[in-house]
Formats: C-alpha cells, structure tokens, sequence
C-alpha cells in the first residue's frame, strides 16, 4: 500500500479527469474453484479499485460524486464466524480510513444510495467478472451483454491516462517484481537438462513465484514448442537439441515483472539455433537505441521488423525489398505478435479497459486487417514514466508455413523451399521490461538474467 495521500491525491486527479457524475469502481469478491468455500486463493482485487482505494478485501465498492466531491465506501463488516475461520479483519470504517474515505455504508444501501443518482453521468469501467456484471445490471438495469458499450469513455481515458505514467514508488515496486523474476528465470536455467519434464521446471518456476511474491501475474508458459505464443508445460520430457522457452513472471506489492528466455536444453545452441537466436538477440537490444519519448512505439515495432527482415534475407529464409516485405506483412511469418505491451498492476497493463484506448491514439490505429499488425497491442507515442515490454521473436509455426506456401502469400519475400527445412524448429522470444526515461530507456531490474549466446551457455553449465 502507498500512503494516504497518495490515494487522496489520485481520486481527486481522477475527478479532475472525468468532470462530472458519479464514479463507480468495483472491487472483486472471491472466486470459487469448485464450490463457494474452496475459493481461488489469494483473491485478487481488481486493479482500479486498488489503484483509487488501496484496500484487498473483497465485497467493497467505491463511489465518487463528483459534484457533491464526496467519497464513499461500501461493504460488509464480517462477523464473528468469519472471524473463527479467517481471523480479525479490519471494519469497512478503518479501511476507508487508512486511503482517507470519510464514508462508510453497509453494501445493502448501495442501491438506495444510487437511486437519487441516476440523473446524473453514471461512469463504470468495463466489467470482466461475471458477478460484477450482475450487481451492474441491478443496480443500473444494464444487460451484461450490453455493458462493455455502455461503460464511461471518459472514466475509461482518465483512468489510462492516470495509470500509464508511473510514479518513483511504483517504478520501485516493479523493479522489485522484476528481481523476483530475475531468481524464476535463472532457477529454469539452472534446471534445465535431457529428461526433466517441462512440468516439474515450470512448477518450480511458479514456486518461486509464490515463495517470494504475491503469485504469478500469468500462467507460466513453458514449452519445447516455443511457436505456439502460449504453450503451456506439459508432462514432455526435456530433449537434447532441442530449444525451452520459458516465459513466466511474478506480482509482487500488486505490480508485476513478465520476461523471457529460450534455453538450449542441454547448454549448448547449435549452429542453426544461435544464427536465429542472434538475430532475436540483436532485435531484443535495437530496442534500447530507439525507444524513447516522442516516438511511438509502432515505429520501434517495425524498425524492429525491417532489422529482423534483413537478416533473414541474410540466411536466405527471406528475400527481397525490405520495406515492401514489411509492408505486406512478410515478416509476420516469424513475428506474429506485436513487440510489447505496457506493464503495471496488470501483466498487459489495462488491456480490459479496451486495447484501443490503452496501446493507441488516432495518429496509431492498427491495421486490424493484416495479420501480425492486428495483433499490435501498443503503438502510441512513448513518454517517461511509461513500462513497456520488449519482446522480439522469430518462430517457425508448420501450420502457418503450410498456409501461406499453399496461397501463395508474400511469397515474394519468402524462402518457402528453406522454411521446409525449419519446420522442426520451434520458436524463439527475449523478453524484458523497459522504462522509458527522459532521455531513452533501460530495463528494469538490478539483475539482468542471462540472454546473450555465450554468457547464457555459460551460466547453464553450473546446472544442478
């Protein structure tokens, strides 16, 4: 938790933002696993709310009228049964207290608090929680089905605007979630060798997380099949000569780290391996020369591709005019995702907001007809204060190879004859998170984990 004033400060910022009306943020309850006393555990309060009123708790909602300038909380005081089972909790009135809300009231009065209000703007964010959307439907006679449209655009962009641009303590926080990440990855690396399963490395993985953080700020995903983006560990043993990619982070103080790595499993990339992973290596770092504030990060993501292009016409997997192959959308064969998204509370930092509202601006729409660029999840310019992540990658999906060579498509640019040849391959990313400052950017974290070819064959030869 911050201080008192900073959460002041914040509500009063966000009033400022927004104008007029009524603002309500929603906390989270508990979510039941398989049944309403076996909850997933620790509860996770919805990032806003926590953002404007600090508190974890579940069962809290905060409102702010706006013309009034008056500041509530609601929720339910636990009783001395709650008590036997979970131990003290502080009333609704102290945690108002401790993020200076004077007013308290009993979650019941929400609706007869809201009813005299309903003339005026009611502003909430969209909904992503199934029992939010219920208690919106009663309380405003919204269909869930029709909510995400009629959340407050203006709240929306008050809140992106607010939460984009991080403060020293919380780049601190994330620094500190980033050190954690640090010991998850070089635990994986340290780990890795022929016949351990992709499992008990990422069980590992997240039990760092959850020794050293609040938890994971993401399912860990860990795979020898690096080309499917979200390939989760199986019970797959560990082969030789094959590559892992683990991509995997920790929310620690409610902000969170997101790297990764992609490991030669027995120490040693061969010729074949280093010449691709090179070249994501070399795009990983361009990365740190370009980004900075008044440039938008869509112009890094393609300079990054046009880089990536070359050297792949250097190996021979592409051909061509590079601008026109990025053009048409060629390179997203091998990178057919965007270089980053922002960090913060939220691995992808705001994205239930609405992508467009939190990645772009109306100078950066993407092309959402062209694959690749359509799944760019940040193109607006940079500015300090912002985190972002960098991650390039080259992958060889058979799949997506096979489409493309049966269609013809850019096969202009591509070596469909040599992509053949990569089928077996997988896929490869480097990941880290980036500050933008006033004069460019660094990464984040006192310890990088090891990335570069030889300092990372290095390091794995201590593997236990």
């Amino acid at each position: 938790m911050f201080s008192k004033e900073t959460y002041i400060r914040r509500r009063q910022e966000l009033k400022k933002l927004v104008g007029d009306g009524v603002i309500i943020l929603f906390g989270n309850n508990e979510s039941p696993m398989n049944y309403s006393a076996n909850a997933y555990a620790p509860m996770r309060q919805d990032s806003s709310f926590l953002y404007y009123f600090g508190q974890h708790r579940d069962g809290l909602v905060g409102v702010i009228d706006i013309d009034n300038d008056t500041e509530m909380l609601f929720g339910d005081d636990i009783d001395v049964e709650d008590i036997v089972w979970m131990g003290y909790t502080p009333s609704v009135a102290d945690l108002a207290a401790e993020v200076g809300v004077a007013k308290t009231a009993p979650m019941k009065s929400l609706t007869s608090h809201l009813s005299p209000l309903t003339s005026k703007k009611i502003h909430f964010l969209p909904p992503y929680r199934f029992d939010t959307k219920i208690q919106i439907m009663d309380l405003l006679g919204i269909h869930p089905d029709k909510q995400k449209e009629a959340a407050s655009l203006p709240l929306i962009k008050a809140v992106v605007k607010m939460r984009a641009t991080k403060s020293a303590e919380e780049i601190a926080y994330l620094e500190a979630a980033c050190d954690v990440g640090y010991v998850m990855h070089t635990t994986a690396q340290l780990l890795i060798k022929p016949g351990i399963t992709e499992r008990f490395v990422a069980g590992q993985v997240d039990g760092i997380a959850r020794s050293l953080a609040q938890g994971n700020s993401f399912a860990t995903i860990f795979s020898q099949h690096g080309e499917i983006m979200h390939g989760n560990p199986s019970d797959a043993k560990l082969e030789d000569g094959r590559l892992v990619l683990c991509d995997a982070g920790c929310e620690l103080n409610d902000y969170c780290s997101d790297h990764t790595r992609t490991m030669p499993v027995n120490g040693k990339f061969t010729q074949r391996q280093k010449e691709i992973y090179s070249i994501v290596e070399a795009c990983h770092d361009y990365v740190l020369e370009v980004a900075k504030p008044g440039v938008k990060y869509m112009d890094v993501h393609f300079a990054v591709c046009r880089l990536m292009t070359e050297h792949l016409k250097e190996l021979g997997l592409m051909k061509g005019d590079t601008d026109e192959a990025v053009a048409a959308g060629a390179h997203a064969m091998f990178l057919p995702h965007g270089l980053g998204h922002m960090m913060g509370m939220d691995v992808h930092d705001m994205e239930g907001l609405g992508q467009i509202y939190v990645g772009f601006d109306e100078e950066t729409r993407p092309n959402l007809e062209q694959f690749g660029t359509n799944c760019l999840r940040m193109g607006r310019k940079l500015e300090e204060g912002f985190v972002m992540t960098d991650e390039p990658g080259i992958y060889f999906i058979p799949a997506l190879i096979d489409d493309w060579k049966a269609s013809g498509h850019c096969k202009e640019f591509l070596n469909f004859d040599m992509l053949e040849t990569y089928k077996d391959f997988g896929g490869i990313r480097i990941e880290d998170d980036i500050l933008i400052m006033k004069d460019g950017c660094r990464f984040l974290g006192s310890k990088r984990i090891p990335y570069h070819p030889a300092e990372l064959e290095d390091f794995m030869k201590t593997n236990i």
